[in-house]
């Protein structure tokens, strides 16, 4: 395949479901209300944490290949089969050929949409042939940067390539290690990838293969500055891939800057919050907000639940007593070591616990089936923070709830 890149105290719980505290003021206007980790943030108007779901019915897709008709290798088109994929979804069917040629990608896609598979089979291919070369994908957040990872060696089982895992959170020594082996592979976080960069131990020389996983995310968490960065060192001749659920100006800019030719494949579905019925809870002072909380998950609809707080420490503190009133908890934030957060994730993957606290940074790589409430026990510090949190339920079809707990 031609590589082309151009510059340019409490009540014994019961079950879980989740409602959050807030420092929210309720007298009105656009000045800022509360804040968040030393940044003000903007007054939300509690009208907008309060609509009623209105599922889209999923129109089915018939794609136009199968995967055996795809040009990739045999070993790949095995991987697939041992893995059960019969038939591309959209963004994968519209994907994957125009990959294979060469051609840069703007893929806009909600999560879930196999996306993952859409960049990897293509990129898999490509350094298959292509030893001497390599890829780096970057998500924004350490969680979904292992997801691409298991992904990749799923993929690539039997074809002996090696890879690194370039995140935070884990001894650094042992990437040095993995990098020293020259991986075809790169997977990491921006914050990372750059501190190896000035470090010195990597070099992207040869990455002719970039991917750039949800970039909306990535510029939301303030990762534009490093992206640029990255991107600077990667050679001319290169292919891209742009994946994201909306298409903002400053991604567009980026698009523009570091792409040639792009084609833009549109396979997005619905908005995020139309499969959530979402709704508000008033409380008045602490306790009573304590209380609020413990009901919502002791409901008989409540199945998984994920409880947003503002802080690192009011997570701590929020879990502590959720378990000392009985319910099986634990939380997910920027202060865990990455082996707790992948603990803490597993664990209510397969239902261990009931309920996980986290911060908003800390959940923006969960990807968990089965979660049926989210719950804001604190005011999210944006509209768009509060977007991303209710994102995590109402997937593939199914409704979810997304419940804010405001103070009177």
């Amino acid at each position: 395949m031609q590589n082309r890149r151009y510059s340019a105290g409490g009540r014994a719980g019961r079950k879980p479901a989740a409602h959050g505290r807030s420092n929210f003021n309720r007298s009105g206007g656009s000045r800022p209300s509360f804040k968040r980790g030393g940044r003000r943030g903007t007054y939300i108007d509690p009208s907008r944490f309060v609509k009623a779901a209105k599922p889209v019915e999923e129109v089915v897709y018939n794609p136009e290949n199968k995967f055996e008709d795809f040009n990739i290798e045999d070993i790949l088109k095995r991987n697939l089969v041992d893995r059960g994929y019969k038939l591309p979804s959209q963004i994968q069917d519209k994907t994957i050929p125009i990959a294979l040629e060469g051609a840069d990608v703007v893929g806009v896609a909600n999560t879930g949409t196999g996306k993952t598979a859409a960049f990897l089979l293509p990129v898999l291919n490509y350094l298959i042939n292509h030893r001497n070369r390599q890829a780096i994908i970057m998500a924004p957040t350490r969680e979904l940067a292992i997801q691409i990872q298991t992904e990749a060696k799923l993929f690539s089982k039997g074809i002996r390539m090696q890879d690194a895992l370039l995140i935070g959170g884990v001894p650094i020594h042992r990437q040095f290690a993995d990098l020293k082996r020259r991986p075809s592979i790169i997977i990491g976080t921006p914050g990372r990838i750059k501190d190896h960069l000035e470090r010195r131990s990597l070099k992207l020389d040869n990455a002719t293969k970039v991917v750039l996983d949800e970039v909306d995310r990535m510029l939301d968490m303030g990762f534009v500055n490093d992206i640029r960065e990255i991107l600077s060192h990667l050679p001319e001749k290169r292919q891209s891939f742009f994946f994201s659920a909306t298409i903002s100006p400053a991604i567009e800019t980026l698009i523009q800057t570091f792409t040639y030719k792009p084609v833009t494949i549109m396979a997005r579905t619905s908005e995020t919050s139309d499969n959530v019925e979402q709704s508000v809870t008033y409380y008045s002072g602490k306790t009573e907000k304590m209380d609020k909380l413990h009901d919502l998950l002791i409901s008989d609809e409540v199945n998984k639940t994920l409880v947003f707080t503002e802080t690192k420490h009011g997570a701590d503190k929020l879990t502590k007593s959720l378990v000392e009133r009985g319910f099986k908890a634990d939380a997910i934030h920027g202060n865990k070591s990455q082996s707790k957060r992948q603990r803490a994730l597993g664990k209510f993957r397969n239902s261990e616990i009931e309920v996980l606290v986290a911060t908003d940074v800390a959940a923006r790589g969960i990807d968990v089936d089965g979660i049926s409430h989210i719950i804001n026990y604190e005011v999210p510090q944006t509209y768009d923070d509060y977007t991303h949190r209710i994102g995590r339920v109402g997937r593939a079809g199914n409704t979810g709830r997304a419940i804010t707990l405001i103070e009177k």
